[in-house]
C-alpha cells in the first residue's frame, strides 16, 4: 500500500466517521473501559479474545488505520483495546436478531447480520488465519505490511470464501467490514470507552470533544478554532 493511498484512506475514514450516522444502522457502542483511559497497549491483557485472536486483530488494526501518513495510528490510539472492551461488555445485545435479514435491505432498516459481532470475530478471525496459512504459510500478524494489506483486501472484497474453509453462515466481507467499523469508533470515540488514547485523533482532526458551550465562537468565523478537545470525564488534551 503506497503512502497516498495510506493518506488517503486515512483521510476518508475521519471523514465518513465524524458525519453523523444514525444509531440503527449498527449495534450501539456504550461499554465504559474503566480505568483504561490511559492504559499501555503493550500491557493490557484481553477480556474478550484469546492470546492468538489478540495478535491477528493488533496486527489488522495496524493495517486498518496506519501510523504512516498524518495523525495517530489504531495502535497509538488503544482502538484493539476499544473493540475487546465494546465486545466484552455486550456490543450487540440490543440488536434484534430474530430475522428476517434482508442483506440489501437499506441502512436505514438497521443491523442485518445473522452473526452478532461476538460471533462474527470467533468465526473470521479463525477462517482469515487459515487463508492466510494457505497463501503465506504463516499467521495474519507475521505477514509483511503488503501481504496483510493483500489479505484485508481480500476479506473486504470477498475473495476469501469462508465457505470453502469450513464455514458457510458468513461472508468474509461482513467480518471485514464489523471490524473496520469497529476500529472507526474506536478511533473517534470518547477515552472513557477504551480507544482513541489521550484524545490523539480528536487533535489530529481539530475536533473539539465534549465542551460545554461555544457561545463566545459563534460569531467568529474563518478564525481556527484555538482550544484542544475535552473529554466526557473532563480531561484535556
Amino acid at each position: 500500500m503506497s503512502k497516498d493511498n495510506v493518506n488517503l484512506s486515512r483521510r476518508t475514514i475521519l471523514m465518513a466517521t465524524a458525519a453523523a450516522v444514525p444509531l440503527v444502522t449498527a449495534p450501539v457502542y456504550r461499554a465504559q473501559a474503566e480505568g483504561l483511559e490511559g492504559t499501555d497497549l503493550q500491557r493490557y491483557q484481553p477480556v474478550f479474545f484469546t492470546a492468538p485472536e489478540w495478535q491477528f486483530l493488533v496486527a489488522a488494526c495496524d493495517r486498518l488505520i496506519p501510523a504512516e501518513g498524518r495523525g495517530p495510528g489504531a495502535l497509538e490510539t488503544n482502538v484493539p483495546v476499544f473493540i475487546d472492551q465494546q465486545l466484552k461488555n455486550g456490543l450487540g445485545d440490543d440488536v434484534y436478531m430474530q430475522g428476517p435479514h434482508k442483506a440489501d435491505a437499506p441502512a436505514t432498516l438497521g443491523f442485518q447480520q445473522t452473526h452478532s459481532p461476538q460471533q462474527m470475530y470467533r468465526i473470521g478471525i479463525k477462517l482469515a488465519q487459515q487463508a492466510s496459512q494457505a497463501a503465506h504459510g504463516k499467521p495474519f500478524q507475521q505477514l509483511a505490511p503488503a501481504d496483510k494489506d493483500a489479505l484485508l483486501t481480500r476479506l473486504q472484497k470477498n475473495d476469501i470464501d469462508f465457505a470453502a474453509l469450513g464455514d458457510a453462515t458468513l461472508k468474509a466481507s461482513q467480518f471485514f467490514g464489523q471490524m473496520l467499523d469497529d476500529a472507526k469508533n474506536g478511533y473517534l470515540a470518547d477515552p472513557m470507552y477504551g480507544g482513541n488514547k489521550d484524545m490523539k485523533a480528536w487533535v489530529a482532526i481539530g475536533f473539539p470533544g465534549a465542551r460545554a458551550a461555544f457561545t463566545e465562537w459563534v460569531d467568529t468565523h474563518n478564525v481556527k478554532y484555538p482550544l484542544g478537545p475535552v473529554s466526557l470525564s473532563g480531561k484535556r488534551a
